[in-house]
Order: structure tokens, then C-alpha cells, then sequence
């Protein structure tokens, strides 16, 4: 083995020099340690691991759980993480990492923590490209051809080509093998996606009856034990009252404000209002199973119908900016030549006659003796109020147009049953936050269809496709923004979505909480330097 090493270690450049590797424990930097830090989160995480995870609830939780071979500084910068350095082949086909040798595992019930090793990054690589696991991830490392472990301590990827900002790529979360109950793959029914344990910084302790997760410190945390002694994700189905929550003291932080509270926080001088440009945007998705959801000039004519501007500006005070395509503003990718559609309801009344559809006898459009009568499902029975107003206001303008929408607001886990497992729904409201990398292959390329994966509407295009692999292949970033440019163009014409807006997003917490540094997709990735005077302390 050890003469393995040194012929692969021959061809190798270095990227990285080793960094001073500091012992758990104490971060002894004068901070002090101890408090609880009580959150709000809208809706609740149906899985608390980081590979089934599909929904910012979960991935907010596996960010203070799990860490990656590599992580993103405040500077957005790569360091290292559970890898303390690695090195990158000449031709970036090849890149070993060596992993630390101090970092343990969250110990299971009853058990001695075990340290972290090799076998877990090979096991996790493995298990998240599993066919059989469930996944959103698998096409986003496609690109890597082999892993190996060249030792307890180190670990090397061969890739099929190389990539575009590689390293980056592995920050994935590394899970530990002997973790889920099944060896070769996970599915949401692994005791592992609620009872997860990680290397991170806090370690998941128990979880309510009233569905709240308590994290607690991880004492032996290879970076220095955390300064909060608690976490608490406390879920709530009305944003209304998660503020209301926060202005009584029942919680700490609210990790996104409702656009409509933001004036009530500002005025009180016990909290902080962050901004973080969260890369995102809020759609209706359409189900392109659907007959009548399967001719584009449908979808378009929905776009035409709906005065997306009039509702950021009456339920949301105008905090955000319309977005015309798959790709969130400020991302490197977004073609700003394609604008938003404009509000038309006479546009959008020609094209359903171009479609086949006339009015019948009660106004309501047909074709073939058949209503454009169509479902609209929504998650959470009790929604926000701006959200509840986004779509009843939908409704009433696609009422304007001779199309009748029925709204269903469905319990979290219930809608993402049905939209993600069953598909059945004809329309649904909802969001995507995407990191910086702007690879959008999980919602629009035609392999991603099926079960639990995020190409939920069945959307399929050939061209579509081959410009998703193309901007993947290329190692030239302009030639990758053009084809993305591209790729905006087609999909704002394809319309599988109502693309809407993008809001300006705002945390608001209590002032105790020091130090507080947000990660625009992850939140809460520097969280363990986090910390609440002792004075404060509860």
C-alpha cells in the first residue's frame, strides 16, 4: 500500500500546504461558552441527514451536524476541513486528500464515539450514488469517476474529466459507515435520516413531541468545541407567529423574516436585522404530465395573466426583483437580456385560443368538452399571509382569463408527498435556493424524473439536456456562461415554470447572539463562533 502512495503521490502538484491542526477542546479565544439559542424555521425537515435532504429546513440542521473534506470561509474562500490538505494531479484528473487524524464522530446511544478514517469518505461517495438511494445529489458528482482509499488517511478521486472548480465540489457532507442501517444504500425510511450523527460542531440530542430538535455542543469538535451549549430548531406553520414568537422572547432568531415584519423589527432595538443574498426565486411549477398543461402556449398564458410586480409590491412592500428565467439573479449564469413577461391578460387570452380552448357555457375555458379547471397545491395548511395572498391572488387572475384553480393547502409532509413521490398535482408554489455553483440539472434535465427527485413537473428537452451536460464538459467559465445564457432563454420561452421573484432575505435575532456571521445558502455554517455574553446566558 505504502508503495501505492508514492508512484500516485509522484504525479501529483501540490495545491495545499498542510495547516496547523488545533485539538479539540476549548476554542480559548476569549469568548465566553454556554446559553441556548432557541431558532424559528418555517415548516419542519422530514430527514436530518444531508444526502436524502431536498428542503433548506434539513440542510440548515446538517450544517451544524456535518462537515465536508473541504468548507467556504466568510470570504468564500475553500479551506480545509476534514481534509487538512490535498493535492491535484497536473492534468486535474486526480485529486488525494489527507484527512485529519483528531476528528471523532458524534458517539451513538450507549456507545463510544469512533474516529473518522478513510473508510467513511469512500463509504459515503458510494452510498450517495447508489441507484437505490434517494437522493438529489447523485447528478451533481457524476463527474467523478472512482474513489480509493489509499489509506486509514487518505483518500483519492479520479475524475471522468476535469472540472470547473473541482475542489469546491467536495464539500459534500461525509457520513459515518457505520451510521445507516443499510450498507449500500439510503432511503427515507433509515432510522439514520432522523437519529443522524456527524463530525460537526453540534450533535443532535433529542427531538420533541412537539417536533423541535435540540442540538447540543459537541465538547470534542476538531476546530474547538462551539461557545452556544444549545441549538433548538422550533418549527412553525405561520410566519406571522414565528415573529410574533421572536418579539415575545419565545425564540432567539428567525433565520428569514417575513418582508412584512421587517418595519415591526427595525423599530425595536433589541434585535439586529442581517441581510444575506441568498441566491433564490419563488415559482409556480406546472406538472407537464398534465394534457392541459402540456402545450407551452398554456403555461405562457399564465406567466401573461398574473401582474407579478403588483404582488411583490402589495404583499411582500416591494423587498425583492421579478425574475425571468431558471437561474437566481445575482448568479454569474442569469441572462439579464431575457426580461420578465409582462402583464398581458389579452396576450395570455390568445394564446389559450391558439391552444384549442373557448369559453363554455359557465365562462370557464375548454377544450374537447373538457374544463381548464386545475388543482393548485400548497404546502402547509396554515400559511404565511403573504404567501396565502400570493396564491389566492393567482387564482382570481387566472379566474380573470376563464381558467379555474382550486387551492389546496396540504400539511409539509403531505405535499411533498404529493408532489415529489405520487406527482399528483397540476400546480404547485414554491422555491429553490441554489449555492453559487448555478447548476440547474436537477430541475430541468430529463434524467432527473422520477421518484423523490427534483424534476418534479416532468419537464424533458433534448436540447435542454445536451446544454446541461455541455455547460458541465466545458472548463472555459465564459463558454459556460454563454451556454447557461442560453439555456435561460429556452426554458423562460419552455416556460415549465412561472418564474416570479426573488426576494430580499433578512434574519432578525436577538442582540446577545455575538459574532453572528451568515452563509447566504447554508446559514449556518460559522455558527460555532457564535456566542452569547454570560450576562445573557439562559
Amino acid at each position: 500500500m505504502n508503495k501505492r502512495i508514492v508512484v500516485v503521490l509522484s504525479i501529483l502538484a501540490v495545491v495545499v500546504g498542510t495547516p496547523p491542526v488545533s485539538p479539540a477542546g476549548p476554542k480559548n479565544d476569549g469568548r465566553p461558552d454556554g446559553g441556548t439559542l432557541g431558532y424559528g424555521e418555517y415548516g419542519r425537515p422530514s430527514t436530518l441527514d444531508p444526502i436524502t435532504s431536498n428542503e433548506m429546513v434539513s440542510l440548515r440542521i446538517t450544517e451544524l451536524v456535518f462537515n465536508g473534506l473541504v468548507g467556504i470561509d466568510e470570504k468564500q474562500e475553500i479551506v480545509p476541513e476534514l481534509a487538512e490538505r490535498w493535492e491535484a494531479s497536473k492534468d486535474s484528473r486526480i485529486y488525494t486528500f489527507f484527512l485529519r487524524k483528531d476528528v471523532m464522530w458524534h458517539p451513538k446511544e450507549g456507545e463510544d464515539a469512533k474516529p473518522f478514517t478513510a473508510d467513511d469518505v469512500v463509504f459515503t461517495y458510494k452510498i450517495m450514488m447508489h441507484p437505490k438511494t434517494t437522493t438529489p445529489l447523485k447528478v451533481r458528482y457524476e463527474f467523478i469517476e472512482s474513489v480509493e482509499k489509499l489509506s486509514d488517511y487518505g483518500v483519492q478521486f479520479t475524475l471522468k474529466r476535469p472540472i470547473l472548480n473541482a475542489l469546491a465540489k467536495f464539500s459534500f457532507k461525509v457520513i459515518p459507515k457505520h451510521g445507516p442501517s443499510h450498507p449500500l444504500y439510503l432511503t427515507r425510511e433509515d432510522p439514520f435520516v432522523r437519529q443522524p450523527i456527524g463530525t460537526g460542531p453540534f450533535v443532535v440530542k433529542t427531538i420533541t413531541t412537539d417536533r423541535e430538535i435540540v442540538l447540543v455542543a459537541n465538547e470534542n469538535y476538531f476546530k474547538g468545541r462551539p461557545h452556544v451549549n444549545r441549538f433548538i430548531s422550533k418549527p412553525f406553520a405561520d410566519q406571522n407567529i414565528m415573529t410574533q414568537a421572536l418579539m415575545f422572547n419565545a425564540i432567539d432568531m428567525v433565520v428569514l423574516v417575513n418582508p412584512r415584519d421587517i418595519p415591526e423589527l427595525q423599530g425595536d432595538k433589541r434585535f439586529v436585522l442581517q441581510p444575506y443574498n441568498a441566491l433564490s426565486y419563488a415559482f409556480f411549477g406546472y406538472n407537464l404530465r398534465s394534457p392541459l398543461l402540456a402545450d407551452k402556449r398554456v403555461r405562457q398564458a399564465f406567466t401573461y395573466a398574473v401582474n407579478r410586480q403588483e404582488v411583490l409590491d402589495s404583499f411582500f412592500n416591494g423587498q425583492g426583483t421579478l425574475v425571468s428565467g431558471p437561474f437566481a439573479p445575482g448568479s454569474w449564469a442569469y441572462n439579464l437580456d431575457v426580461r420578465p413577461l409582462p402583464f398581458d391578460p389579452q396576450k395570455a387570452v390568445e394564446l389559450l385560443r391558439q391552444a384549442g380552448f373557448a369559453p363554455g357555457p359557465d365562462g370557464t375555458l375548454q377544450k374537447d368538452g373538457k374544463k381548464l379547471t386545475l388543482s393548485l397545491k400548497v404546502p402547509i395548511e396554515k400559511e404565511s399571509e403573504a404567501v396565502k395572498r400570493v396564491v389566492l391572488a393567482f387564482q382570481n387572475y387566472l379566474k380573470n382569463i376563464g381558467v379555474a384553480i382550486k387551492v389546496e393547502f396540504k400539511e409539509w409532509q403531505a405535499w411533498k408527498e404529493s408532489v415529489f413521490q405520487e406527482h399528483d398535482f397540476d400546480i404547485i408554489f414554491a422555491s429553490w435556493v441554489f449555492d453559487d455553483s448555478a447548476d440547474i440539472s436537477s430541475l430541468f434535465h430529463s434524467a432527473e424524473i422520477g421518484a423523490w427527485k427534483n424534476n418534479f413537473g416532468g419537464y424533458s428537452n433534448p436540447e435542454v439536456d445536451g446544454l446541461i451536460v455541455e455547460s458541465k464538459l466545458t472548463l472555459d467559465h465564459e463558454k459556460r456562461r454563454t451556454i447557461n445564457r442560453k439555456l435561460h432563454t429556452i426554458l423562460a420561452e419552455e416556460a415549465p415554470y412561472t418564474f416570479l421573484w426573488t426576494l430580499t432575505n433578512y434574519s432578525g435575532y436577538h442582540k446577545k447572539l455575538r459574532r453572528v456571521a451568515i452563509h447566504p445558502y447554508k446559514f449556518f455554517s460559522f455558527a460555532d463562533e457564535w456566542f452569547i455574553p454570560a450576562a445573557d446566558q439562559k
